[in-house]
């Protein structure tokens, strides 16, 4: 019987995601590459881990070790770019290299400080990654407006994985001081596949903003609005209802700044104190009251209501539409558009925000 490593099963789970994200049509490609990088070098640690831990091939661990650095620093990079108005190239973060080449050294010159090194780079880019998500999604205006909520849960994800591999390697650490390393390779092996899968599936959820469910999430209560407030906010909501960006799939609240001249955080402020909710929730809002008119008002497929409301999920799309209604597209059309009518219901009222 052939033995195969179960990180080798990961790494094909993993390349999967990562063909699946190339095969995607939404979103531009530039500005997923991070996240598909990222993806890539989780496929690479995986295999790595099987080889070193399934066949005991010891001298794979300074690569294990240079992968895993590369991986926190690149995690950082990505997440950090969705919170830029204007798009970061890989360039300019040339610093998280550093990282990496520290270990080269390491491994070069002096190996002893490997361990520790590493479970410090982790613990810094865990600690940095929950400090980014303190803002909530709005502090995510790269993000999808669709699928900001899914970003922010990933960046917390990865943040908390970040940290829990650190904790980790202080457990294996221990092991090799207590008992040799007898539990290592189990504590590696297990450990590590779970962790890879989780961040795997949080990388490509948080480019693409729309693949698993999740609850909304709720921003800190505000500060008092302020007059400046109420005019930002007056402001969104007629440029909202004349040019309807909500249906552009692709918005997100860098695109909603640039187009009112204002920095992004005066614009996620405003909405946070006047409406009392995060700018994703307050554009979908609108995407699902256009899309309660169009099921009362058309005989479109729901699908089609879908899309031409802005969303461009099934299920992001089902879960709003409960948030706002408490039932689903299905069970709202056949309760407001009688069957004998054939068409559109003349009596329905839609809530203004």
């Amino acid at each position: 019987m052939i033995f195969v490593p179960l990180p080798f099963v990961v790494a094909l789970l993993l390349a999967i995601l990562l063909v699946r994200m190339l095969r995607q049509g939404d979103g531009s490609l530039a500005e997923r590459r991070p996240f598909l990088l990222l993806i890539g070098f989780y496929t690479l640690q995986s295999i790595v881990i099987g080889i070193r831990w399934g066949y005991d091939v010891i001298e794979i661990m300074p690569i294990q070790s240079l992968i895993a650095t590369t991986i926190a620093a690149l995690a950082w990079v990505c997440f950090k770019g969705l919170t830029e108005e204007e798009q970061p190239t890989l360039s300019r973060f040339w610093p998280h290299l550093l990282p990496t080449a520290t270990i080269a050294i390491f491994i070069a010159l002096y190996p002893e400080p490997i361990s520790l090194a590493i479970i410090l780079i982790f613990f810094g880019y865990g600690a940095a990654l929950l400090w980014l998500a303190r803002h909530g999604p709005d502090a995510l205006v790269a993000a999808r407006l669709d699928g900001a909520v899914f970003s922010y849960r990933s960046l917390q994800i990865t943040g908390f994985a970040l940290i829990a591999s650190a904790l980790t390697d202080v457990i294996i650490s221990f092991d090799f001081t207590r008992t040799g390393g007898i539990h290592a390779g189990a504590i590696v092996a297990l450990g590590n596949v779970i962790a890879l899968l989780i961040l795997g599936t949080a990388a490509s959820v948080a480019s693409s903003g729309s693949t698993v469910e999740a609850t909304s999430v709720e921003p800190p209560p505000p500060p008092p609005a302020t007059e400046e407030d109420e005019a930002v906010a007056a402001a969104l909501d007629t440029l909202m209802r004349a040019r309807q960006l909500y249906r552009d799939p692709e918005l997100n609240l860098t695109r909603i700044a640039r187009k009112m001249n204002l920095p992004a955080r005066r614009v996620s402020t405003a909405v946070n104190r006047i409406h009392g909710m995060s700018v994703s929730q307050y554009v979908n809002d609108f995407r699902i009251r256009a899309a309660c008119e169009q099921l009362v008002g058309t005989d479109h497929p729901i699908t089609q209501v879908m899309f031409d409301s802005g969303f461009i999920s099934k299920s992001n799309f089902n879960r709003e539409f409960a948030r706002m209604n408490g039932e689903s597209p299905t069970q709202f059309r056949k309760r407001r558009v009688p069957r004998e009518s054939g068409g559109a219901a003349s009596n329905v009222i839609f809530m203004s925000p």
